[in-house]
């Protein structure tokens, strides 16, 4: 664990602001401090994220680093998100479901919320959000959003133990699946067209935009080996796709899509299934299924493989309306969801990227 600052005779913690130029140069010394920081740590805290989002969706980035006698303290990675149609906003981070403070000691913690904020102040923005798993106490945190959760699974040390710990239906389902011979194909870069096909026509039957195929270029290009996409064909058909993320004894799917017109073969049921025999070869302790609503349809459905609720608070500094009114489940977009969801896939691949980009 980090070791706190707790010594009045400690020299005095100093808190860095690190451009994109300068990033680079530190990656060693974050890194190191982000792995310390737990037991088992996800990939999404790596900090090379804020190259990847940098690069992809041309994100201004920053990294405040919290130093004292030139030793890492502490880690805050930002994301300046500015668009003509949404405003502008500093998020830890986006796309990823959990980000925000790295720091053990509330004495460090609370300065880089305090940076974050004074930063927040000098670019204009609408609200800082810092999306943490435990609040952080600070006056200038005034907003905190809990409607969702972490849906985790601790990982047994075979996929027969962890087989035999589900419950009939599952079974079934996953049997359903394979009775229908999909093949299944691991890779990176190679599979990317099919994996980025599939992902397209879900997001679009779901009334979301799509991000661009470059960020997923860029997160296999940033973490050869330790991201990857599982695919399964029907044939020659691509039916679904999930992104697999590596970390320090975590696995996470930050991304996974199935076709509609396949949901009564089970498909989605066996990828899930070949995801988690492939985090378990991998010698992982906990699959992370990623953020759900309490009691949602995705909720229920990653409750099913015994995936445990664990809590997400995001965190915010509001300068300028409210965090909430840019989340998907606002109703004043349910309108725009249904006039997505008769659009041509096709057009919703060209238009997503520029729209998704602007939102936090």
């Amino acid at each position: 664990m980090i070791r706190p600052i707790s010594t009045p005779t400690a020299p005095a913690l100093t808190v860095l602001v690190h451009p994109r130029a300068a990033i680079a140069g530190r990656l060693s010394s974050l890194t190191a401090l982000v792995r310390a920081s737990s037991p088992v740590v996800p990939l999404s805290k790596h900090p090379i994220w804020l190259d990847v989002l940098r690069t992809a969706l041309g994100h201004e980035v920053y990294a405040l680093e919290a130093v004292v006698g030139g030793q890492t303290y502490g880690f805050l990675p930002l994301a300046y998100v500015s668009s003509m149609l949404f405003g502008r906003f500093l998020v830890s981070l986006p796309y990823l479901n959990t980000n925000g403070v790295v720091a053990e000691s509330p004495d460090v913690q609370s300065l880089l919320v305090s940076r974050a904020v004074t930063l927040a102040d000098e670019l204009n923005v609408r609200y800082l959000e810092l999306r943490h798993e435990r609040p952080i106490d600070h006056p200038d945190l005034n907003v905190a959003m809990t409607s969702k959760v972490h849906m985790r699974l601790p990982l047994p040390h075979s996929p027969e133990q962890l087989w035999k710990g589900f419950n009939p239906k599952v079974r079934n389902q996953v049997r359903k699946g394979e009775k229908h011979d999909f093949a299944v194909a691991w890779g990176g870069a190679e599979l990317l067209d099919p994996f980025y096909e599939v992902l397209c026509a879900n997001m679009r039957d779901l009334g979301s935009p799509v991000y661009g195929k470059v960020l997923f270029r860029q997160i296999l290009a940033a973490f050869p080996g330790t991201a990857e996409i599982c695919l399964l064909r029907g044939g020659e058909k691509p039916v679904a796709a999930a992104m697999l993320l590596h970390g320090w004894g975590v696995a996470e799917v930050p991304t996974a899509s199935a076709l509609r017109e396949y949901n009564s073969t089970c498909v989605n049921m066996l990828m899930y299934w070949k995801l988690l025999e492939r985090s378990i070869a991998r010698g992982h302790e906990v699959f992370d299924f990623g953020r759900s609503t309490m009691d949602g349809p995705t909720f229920k459905f990653k409750k099913q493989w015994g995936a445990q609720p664990y809590p997400g608070v995001w965190q915010y500094a509001t300068k300028e309306g409210a965090a909430s009114e840019m989340r998907p489940d606002n109703p004043r977009y349910q309108r725009a969801i249904r006039l997505w969801q008769r659009l041509p896939v096709r057009l919703t691949r060209y238009l997503g990227p520029a729209i998704v980009r602007g939102i936090p």
